[in-house]
């Protein structure tokens, strides 16, 4: 048996997931979708928050708990995403590996608001490709023997990745320029409209701790009244009342105001469904924003 060949079958013998499938618990669906494409069959993948849950404001629980101490694995978005649970990841790291995928991001590709960092990086496709290659070296660090299995696996999703980025761009470059506004909830697309040329209004900053006033209804009605827009949207994990107040403040003053339909933007939807892959929310949402707005 070759040196080479000898080595390979030592570090597969010592590696702890040879015969068992890494343990990863995620915070957030969009996250475990990543590490479930890029790790195959080779990790076991359990998300924290499912649909219609806001991370902004999740508080981990006793199970989750339970669930973060008996993980190989921990992955969590960074950029202040999980406010309420950076103690316990913090903690957490003393004893075993976890992960932030926007830590593969370089630093003046993250947007901040008033020196927060907005940390809605899913929404752009070319940078949720930097963080899968980001996962991928992880992956390859705490399991070196299946390596290979994680290259193609990546290789396979990028793909998909990038091809979901230029059908994007064609659909909602197909939108007049001026018509390219984005009204929500909360303001969690700014990546998204750097991405794809979409001036993007929120009612609220970039987190949803953050409450909305009358003046903020006053400041985007304003402005929905003068670039005569047609549609604005509601997000799956945010709660309607703000973008329906809108809807009927522009009404009272400018006739009929449509609402374009539901976004997902810090959950993905129901498992099974095509919304409950990230390929699949992101298309969804191209797709609603892209019907309403043309």
């Amino acid at each position: 048996m070759s040196g080479k060949l000898l080595l390979a079958c030592l570090l597969f013998t010592l590696s702890p997931w040879a015969s068992a499938a890494m343990k990863i618990t995620a915070t957030t669906g969009m996250i475990a979708d990543m590490a479930e494409n890029i790790g195959g069959p080779h990790v076991e993948v359990t998300a924290l928050m499912g649909p219609g849950i806001d991370p902004h404001l999740y508080k981990a629980t006793a199970g989750d708990l339970r669930r973060l101490q008996q993980a190989d694995l921990i992955l969590h978005n960074g950029l202040h995403l999980e406010g309420k649970m950076a103690e316990v990841l913090e903690r957490l790291a003393t004893r075993r590996p976890v992960y932030a995928v926007s830590s593969a991001l370089p630093r003046e590709r993250v947007l901040a608001s008033r020196e927060v960092p907005d940390p809605h990086i899913w929404m752009d496709p070319g940078l949720w490709r930097l963080a899968g290659e980001g996962l991928l070296r992880k992956l390859i660090e705490l399991d070196p023997p299946h390596a290979d299995d994680y290259r193609a696996n990546a290789e396979a999703w990028l793909k998909k990745v990038d091809a979901l980025d230029a059908w994007a761009r064609k659909e909602l470059g197909a939108i007049p320029p001026r018509q390219r506004v984005l009204v929500t909830a909360h303001d969690a697309f700014r990546y998204f409209g750097q991405a794809y040329d979409v001036e993007v209004v929120g009612l609220q900053g970039i987190s949803t701790a953050t409450e909305f006033g009358l003046n903020d209804i006053k400041r985007v009605r304003e402005l929905i009244i003068e670039r005569k827009v047609k549609a604005i949207f509601i997000e799956s994990s945010v709660s309607g009342k703000g973008v329906q107040a809108l809807r009927e403040g522009v009404e009272k003053v400018n006739g009929k105001l449509a609402i374009g339909g539901i976004l997902y933007s810090d959950a993905m939807g129901e498992p099974g469904t095509h919304e409950g892959a990230w390929i699949g929310m992101l298309e969804h949402n191209v797709r609603t924003i892209a019907r309403a707005l043309k």
